[in-house]
């Protein structure tokens, strides 16, 4: 897929606006508007985590796997509990929620950075943020600007699905049986619609 570089650019800046606060151990805007009682969390290692490709690692004993994410932020709060928070941007007219089917994919994303910092010993709060960034279509003209409404949204995160999730990825990965192809599965359509193009391509060269 290509990728998505305006929210990228949205990512990179928030970033740059909590890392500001994260110097002077001050609470952002909408921590206050929201009451979410946290500071942007520092710790040596935060920029390796938050970078694609390498993020936190942790080894999952059980099946050997290497597990890792790259988050957006993290919180502390008054506890010393972290806060996982991730980073989102959109332009919609619709209210701004967690609760469509498409959805589902960042809740488990939150849960996934929530549980490999729990097996990497650190204490995580059990409440996870989006920090979303809507741009509005109600200007008059462009004018190279892009003016968001800022939206914070909680999840509280249920990370038991993980353990097992894991031990069915490695079967699966060692299985010698080809799971079965899936509705949902973007790559399975793909492939679907390259079979029948090339079956009707060979029909046409006989």
């Amino acid at each position: 897929m290509p990728g998505f570089s305006l929210n990228s650019a949205v990512d990179t800046l928030l970033k740059k606006e909590f890392d500001i606060l994260r110097k002077s151990g001050s609470r952002h805007e909408l921590m206050e508007r929201y009451g979410v009682d946290a500071i942007p969390y520092v710790h040596k290692d935060l920029d390796t985590w938050r970078e694609n490709f390498t993020g936190k690692q942790v080894l999952h004993e059980k099946t050997n796997l290497l597990i890792f994410g790259a988050v957006d932020d993290l919180w502390v709060n008054p506890k010393g509990e972290l806060i996982v928070v991730d980073y989102k941007s959109t332009s919609t007219e619709k209210e701004i929620s967690l609760e469509d089917q498409w959805k589902v994919g960042y809740k488990k994303q939150l849960e996934i950075y929530q549980w490999i910092f729990r097996a990497s010993g650190f204490p995580v709060s059990d409440t996870a943020y989006i920090v979303y960034a809507n741009a509005t279509k109600n200007r008059a003209q462009f004018d190279g600007t892009l003016e968001f409404v800022m939206t914070l949204l909680s999840h509280t995160g249920d990370t038991s699905w993980m353990e097992p999730t894991l031990v069915a990825l490695k079967d699966c990965l060692e299985s010698a049986v080809i799971p079965a192809a899936s509705d949902a599965c973007e790559y399975c359509a793909y492939r679907k619609k390259a079979a029948a193009h090339d079956t009707a391509e060979g029909q046409l060269m006989l």
